[in-house]
């Protein structure tokens, strides 16, 4: 029997390792997609699903390249050496596929059965074991078919799956930019996402502010504060300051310049229900693109165990 050099070793691990890479990666771009798709208002699990879909497309660019260069290196000594495929590291790591794969199919029958049988069987649900049994399944089959396959037999199944894999992989990937956007409207929204966290911040302070002075900030300087290191936050895109106009003794605004507009639109409607934690705050800081304005109005009984009962600072 062919020993294995260490360059075998190294790559025949490396290959391995980046299926597992790439089959955990589609498997999970897959499910965020039946996420975002089907959103279950019950389950508030899916506040990263963008940065999921994110890291799978990122693993799948940069390792499916790498397994199929490797597949093709190793298919073709193999050629030259047909001995090669009797190497004891490429064995155990083919049937310790097919072990993971059989297991992964045999758990998904099992969990699909058991969800049928309570009752809890869902579109989403049905979507996801599908899901599994396609991509073990495929995965399983291929490698079982190879551990079988006469050396000496000359095929195109290994050509012919690297092309279906790569077609099928390549439109997974367009898809996620239809449904998480480019790259450009990623960053716009997560602007827009840190625009709103600084608003609600500076809603917080304006409110400290009339609680402890029992009056409205004139301006937005006047929150500055040394001793607790708060500093009024800038538009994180363009620097520029938020603007804020007290209206009332208990009324004020706030207002900032958004990218994007969260307002009716079937795409934000589904993110908010799929995408982003539930905020019981966040139906007042929905907003449209462009300069934005929310007003607000203090309610004095709200706070008025908080109000102090002499001036900060002064002795009673």
């Amino acid at each position: 029997m062919t020993k294995s050099t260490p360059k075998d070793v190294f790559s025949y691990l490396l290959m391995f390792v980046t299926l597992y890479i790439g089959v955990i990666s589609i498997t999970a771009l897959l499910f965020q997609y039946i996420n975002t798709s089907f959103p279950d208002l019950i389950y508030y699990s899916f506040t990263n699903a963008y940065d999921i879909m994110r890291r799978s497309v990122a693993s799948l660019i940069v390792v499916w390249p790498v397994f199929l260069a490797l597949s093709i290196m190793l298919s073709k000594e193999t050629a030259k050496e047909p001995e090669k495929r009797d190497l004891k590291i490429r064995k155990w790591l083919i049937y310790l596929t097919l072990f993971v794969s059989a297991l992964t199919l045999i758990i998904d029958l099992i969990t699909l059965l058991y969800n049928f049988l309570g009752g809890e069987l869902t579109d989403r649900f049905v979507l996801k074991v599908l899901v599994i049994l396609i991509v073990a399944g495929a995965v399983f089959g291929y490698y079982l078919w190879d551990a079988r396959r006469d050396a000496d037999t000359k095929t195109r199944v290994p050509k012919n799956m690297a092309w279906g894999t790569s077609i099928v992989l390549l439109a997974v990937i367009i898809a996620g930019f239809f449904i998480m956007g480019t790259p450009g409207e990623q960053r716009a929204r997560r602007f827009d996402e840190d625009r709103i966290s600084d608003l609600q911040t500076l809603q917080y302070q304006i409110i400290e502010h009339w609680i402890t002075k029992d009056t409205l900030p004139e301006n937005l300087d006047i929150l500055k504060n040394d001793i607790t290191g708060f500093t009024v936050p800038l538009d994180p895109q363009t620097q520029n300051a938020y603007e804020y106009t007290p209206t009332g003794n208990l009324s004020f605004e706030l207002c900032a310049m958004f990218n994007t507009d969260q307002n009716n639109t079937d795409k934000n409607r589904m993110m908010e229900t799929s995408v982003w934690y539930p905020n019981i705050e966040s139906e007042n800081w929905k907003h449209g693109m462009g300069r934005n304005c929310f007003s607000r109005t203090i309610d004095p009984d709200v706070y008025k165990d908080r109000k102090p009962t002499s001036i900060p600072g002064t002795i009673k």
